[in-house]
């Protein structure tokens, strides 16, 4: 269900709601209720901390979705308060991804660094009122003093300093008096809760590193659990989206609101976040893949990365459809990377450019064609979308056809090249294997000696003969020769990180992710393509044209097979684990 069609009046609330997910049903009843005057506001609240993978795509057509079908806005927001993980490289290209996708914050676009200021007012606020103190136990003390999920915490020795002392102690750790990691501040809550995050979480933390944004004016930074609700509050958001782990953060979040009188309660509501078989979507995780060197970087076609997918070819016409597909669940499982690669496919289908392209080239030889002679032979672009034309391809006497389109000694039910077998040429002509050549000193088949019918121009017989075969090809002289990466799923098992499997995750790399063929042949209308092009080889599958294409060199990136190989090896895996 698109943007449009879910668009939802407060006077249709009592028709739609039945139709929406939870999180939109929240809040068409929250619109009806007057809460927040009715409007909607939300946000995207990444951390620059590296690129955005498939499950920050779903996150953001969930917040720029559910704004626009209520005529509502939103933000788009840095949650930069880690000045060692952060940097500027990451926020471009966040930007990036978001306008990619196909969404625009409208000049609505804010840093928590940029409110680094009113946090620490709000910070010395809460001291004021007897709600935060300054203490002095360390990281393996803080563990201990917190207690376990059975067992209550102790009170921090420094728990009952005065609010003076606090408020003093509290402007030396900004001025820069003591060593990092030596004090924090801390929210004083409850360390008897049985919410563990309400057991004096710390506010602050000493870190003494230049911020990208704010440079050295600071040497103590908020944390994300204090600066997120209060961003919030100050931008006007009224639907705070989160992810499943921030459940239990949910009471800190209205603690804060509630404490420090905010001039805005937005509500926290949380979603199921998207695992995708057959790939890790911690950042963590993906950092480490790129610094170890397993991938060749963010953009990595086989990344779950946006610019990843990006560079592998997808659309982000098929990522908002694969987001949109999935929905919104409020228990996690790991959805099937099929639906995803199921939406490239169709999406590609439509839009794609049928082309030839040769990935493991064998050379053909049409013995009774005029030698020298070219002819032009009509193609069509793509047969889903006829205002997309068509195109000339040159046939010539020498053509290049896939090895895998010819067997000495055919198995049953194969209708391609073999001695004595005629077969289709794709647009042009049918023609009929006779001798195939092989080199004398490795015996590999190295040429076909062929004959063709004049009279099958277009690929028809005039006397109405059938053949079970058609195959795709290339004019030799005329061929570009290319690169082709074929890429595949980057990992082995449905959940690299199953625990059940025992070793890493780095174990369940697949060795057969990337394979990488040269001397490939394109026919000529991908010559001088740009970066980004996409085609359908046709019989071979979906494939884009690679940045490290230059003047002199193709490279080509597939992008999904014509087919969902992977779906029995899923199913059959699961099935296994089930039993």
């Amino acid at each position: 269900m698109t943007t449009e069609a879910r668009r939802v009046t407060v006077d249709a609330a009592d028709d739609a709601a039945g139709g929406l997910d939870f999180i939109r049903q929240i809040v068409v009843e929250d619109r009806r209720a007057g809460k927040h005057a009715g409007r909607v506001r939300t946000r995207f609240p990444p951390e620059p901390n590296g690129y955005l993978h498939i499950g920050h795509a779903k996150s953001i057509c969930l917040n720029f979705g559910l704004a626009a079908e209520h005529g509502g806005l939103c933000n788009l927001r840095m949650d930069d308060t880690n000045p060692t993980t952060e940097s500027v490289e990451y926020v471009r290209a966040i930007e990036d991804d978001v306008r990619w996708l196909g969404f625009d914050w409208d000049g609505r676009f804010y840093h928590a660094a940029d409110y680094f200021e009113q946090l620490y007012d709000c910070a010395v606020r809460l001291i004021e009122a007897g709600k935060a103190y300054v203490c002095e136990l360390q990281g393996a003390e803080v563990s201990e003093y917190r207690g376990r999920w059975n067992r209550p915490g102790r009170n921090s020795p420094w728990r009952d300093r005065t609010v003076a002392e606090n408020l003093d102690l509290f402007a030396r750790m900004r001025a820069g008096e003591f060593e990092d990691g030596s004090r924090t501040l801390r929210a004083r809550i409850d360390m008897a809760s049985p919410n563990m995050n309400l057991r004096d979480p710390t506010i602050y933390r000493i870190r003494r590193a230049p911020h990208y944004r704010s440079g050295d004016a600071w040497c103590i930074y908020p944390m994300y659990d204090f600066t997120h609700p209060l961003s919030d509050a100050f931008e006007g958001i009224t639907h705070s989206l989160c992810t499943l782990e921030f459940e239990d953060h949910r009471p800190l979040y209205d603690w804060f609101l509630e404490n420090i009188d905010a001039p805005c309660r937005p509500r926290q509501i949380e979603f199921a976040r998207l695992n995708l078989s057959y790939t890790v979507l911690s950042k963590r995780r993906l950092l480490e893949l790129v610094s170890e060197g397993r991938v060749a970087g963010w953009d990595d076609p086989r990344m779950p990365t946006i610019v990843g997918f990006r560079r592998r070819g997808y659309t982000p016409e098929a990522i908002r459809d694969f987001c949109d597909r999935i929905g919104i669940a409020k228990a996690n499982s790991i959805v099937s990377i099929a639906q995803l690669e199921d939406a490239v496919r169709q999406d590609l289908n439509r839009r794609a450019l049928r082309v030839m392209g040769v990935l493991r080239p064998l050379k053909v030889v049409i013995e009774n064609y005029p030698d020298g002679r070219v002819e032009e032979v009509e193609a069509v672009n793509n047969p889903e979308d006829a205002g997309m034309g068509s195109r000339v391809v040159p046939f010539s006497r020498e053509l290049y056809v896939e090895r895998t389109d010819f067997r000495e000694d055919p198995p049953r039910k194969y209708f391609r090249l073999a001695p004595g077998r005629e077969v289709r040429l794709r647009y042009a002509y049918f023609i009929t294997c006779r001798e195939a050549v092989r080199d004398p000193a490795t015996g590999e088949v190295v040429e076909l000696r062929c004959t063709y019918d004049p009279e099958t121009r277009g690929g028809y017989a005039p006397d109405g003969r059938k053949v079970r075969g058609t195959i795709h090809w290339v004019s030799a002289p005329h061929a570009v020769e290319a690169e082709v990466r074929l890429y595949d799923h980057l990992f082995t098992r449905v959940n690299p990180e199953d625990a059940g499997v025992g070793g890493d995750y780095m174990d369940a790399l697949n060795p057969a992710s990337l394979e990488t063929l040269t001397g490939c042949r394109v026919e000529p209308s991908l010559r001088g393509a740009p970066a980004g092009s996409r085609y359908q080889f046709e019989r071979r599958g979906y494939f884009c044209v690679d940045p490290d294409t230059t003047d002199g060199r193709l490279v080509i990136n597939r992008t999904v097979t014509l087919r969902d190989t992977w779906a029995k090896i899923e199913k059959a895996q699961q099935a296994q684990t089930a039993g």
